[in-house]
């Protein structure tokens, strides 16, 4: 059997027409939607002082000043992928850090948590997977700024995309 493997370059909706080369009378077409390679799900979300918008090319605008070190928002989704991942982050904000967990059908925590810069691994059994933006500092400042946050299949990291899904609504990290 021939694999056919079809890479798109933007995320949406497009037709696949294969004709035979015997007889180009003979051809169908299949209906095709590329996804972005960004597996995360984010929305407009607020707590423990901050606050989550959508900016128009999909990512995260995030300002506030959060209540406590560890404290902030975070989202929760059904785990698209398992095995290798990378979480890349090409645009940051001093103070936050960023991360990703694997969560088993309980809700409980599997293996290590999935950070930024390093290569990582969703583990068989994960459900569901949390990702949360988080104050690190001691004595939290405020914060204005935008966050391009990228998960993907894979120990490389690519430029980033917009995920296909940024209207999930997310909610407090403490």
């Amino acid at each position: 059997m021939t694999t056919i493997t079809i890479t798109g370059k933007q995320p949406g909706k497009t037709d696949v027409t294969i004709s035979s080369t015997v007889n180009p009378a003979v051809k169908t077409v299949v209906p095709v939607t590329v996804l972005s390679r960004n597996l995360l799900s984010y929305g407009p979300a607020s707590g423990n002082g901050l606050t989550a918008t959508v900016n128009s090319d999909g990512s995260l605008h995030v300002k506030g000043t959060a209540s406590s070190q560890w404290a902030g928002i975070r989202w929760t989704f059904p785990c698209p992928v398992h095995g290798a991942v990378t979480l890349s982050m090409p645009t940051s904000i001093d103070g936050l850090t960023v991360s990703v967990k694997c969560l088993d059908a309980k809700g409980d925590q599997l293996g290590a948590q999935i950070n930024t810069g390093n290569a990582g691994t969703i583990p068989a059994g994960t459900v569901s997977l949390r990702f949360e933006i988080l104050a690190n500092e001691a004595t939290p400042t405020e914060k204005n700024g935008d966050l391009r946050v990228q998960l993907e299949s894979g120990d490389t990291a690519h430029d980033w995309m917009k995920p296909d899904n940024t209207s999930l609504g997310g909610g407090a990290m403490s």
